[in-house]
């Protein structure tokens, strides 16, 4: 591979890619330039460079993988979320765009000059909790998860982000929230049915089943997380989930049945139904 030009590693990787990857280009860019060390812009710059064989061969080895399905963020140790850079690995669920949303609505129900406790649920690799503390940075935010290896990822991205207003607690849910109460709570849950096969398919298959099924129709820990809710918001609080495609009228009768109001389901980028809201009754 040494021999090759940048521009014919990148078209043999793209022509490689495109059987199993929906953005072939992006994945073999992406590889490439972190492979050399270098902005993808460089590759655009000098595509008739040749580069040195130990890049060249550690872009043969991560092309390799990719090419097994693993997704690119496994590869390179890392996920961009909300313009921060995240650390993850296959222990953490990978953020994903989508899920910036869930942090827009957050920050609506948040002025920038209120103190404020927030909470977010299965925290993962600390995507969400970690948006809101860059941009709410006087409100004190608790971040829990049930993984103690998904929790030192979290507190390592904290540290390398220099972000100092969320704690990391180890349990299940609420658990570690006993007797706490906050304005907002936040959640991206598992919520695929167990029964769905597109989880064991694809590039879903490499991430950790715990974060990605709930249940045998993927509601179970969104019932727990709206049921127990009440008890941990403060009067007028927010609770927001994220959810399946297909769940938002169902997680939106879980919260009207719980005793929510101002329920509202909102969709994402493409236009799917993504986060439902509800506010607890003062």
């Amino acid at each position: 591979m040494s021999a090759a030009t940048l521009r014919e590693l990148l078209a043999d990787a793209v022509r490689r890619l495109a059987e199993i990857s929906a953005t072939p280009r992006l994945d073999a860019e992406v590889l490439l330039a972190a492979a050399l060390d270098r902005p993808r812009s460089y590759l655009f710059t000098w595509p008739e460079r040749q580069p040195e064989q130990e890049p060249s061969d550690r872009f043969g080895a991560w092309l390799e993988r990719r090419l097994t399905g693993e997704p690119v963020a496994y590869i390179l140790g890392r996920r961009e979320f909300w313009s921060l850079e995240l650390e993850v690995n296959p222990d953490t669920l990978i953020p994903r765009p989508e899920t910036e949303r869930l942090v827009e609505l957050a920050l609506e129900q948040l002025p920038v000059d209120r103190l404020a406790a927030l909470a977010d649920l299965g925290t993962g690799s600390g995507a969400i909790a970690l948006a809101l503390a860059v941009e709410r940075p006087r409100a004190r935010i608790v971040a829990t998860d049930r993984s103690p290896a998904v929790l030192t990822v979290a507190r390592r991205n904290a540290r390398q982000l220099g972000i100092r207003n969320v704690e990391f607690r180890e349990g299940d849910w609420y658990e570690p929230l006993a007797g706490e109460h906050f304005d907002l709570i936040a959640s991206n849950p598992p919520y695929i049915a167990a029964t769905d096969p597109h989880w064991q398919r694809g590039e879903l298959r490499f991430e950790p089943p715990a974060a990605l099924v709930a249940g045998l129709d993927g509601l179970d820990a969104l019932r727990v997380i709206v049921a127990q809710a009440p008890d941990h918001l403060k009067p007028n609080g927010w609770l927001l989930l994220e959810h399946g495609y297909d769940q938002g009228e169902a997680v939106s009768k879980l919260l009207w049945e719980r005793g929510f109001v101002a329920v509202s389901d909102h969709r994402d980028a493409a236009g799917i139904s993504r986060i439902s809201c509800g506010r607890w009754r003062a």
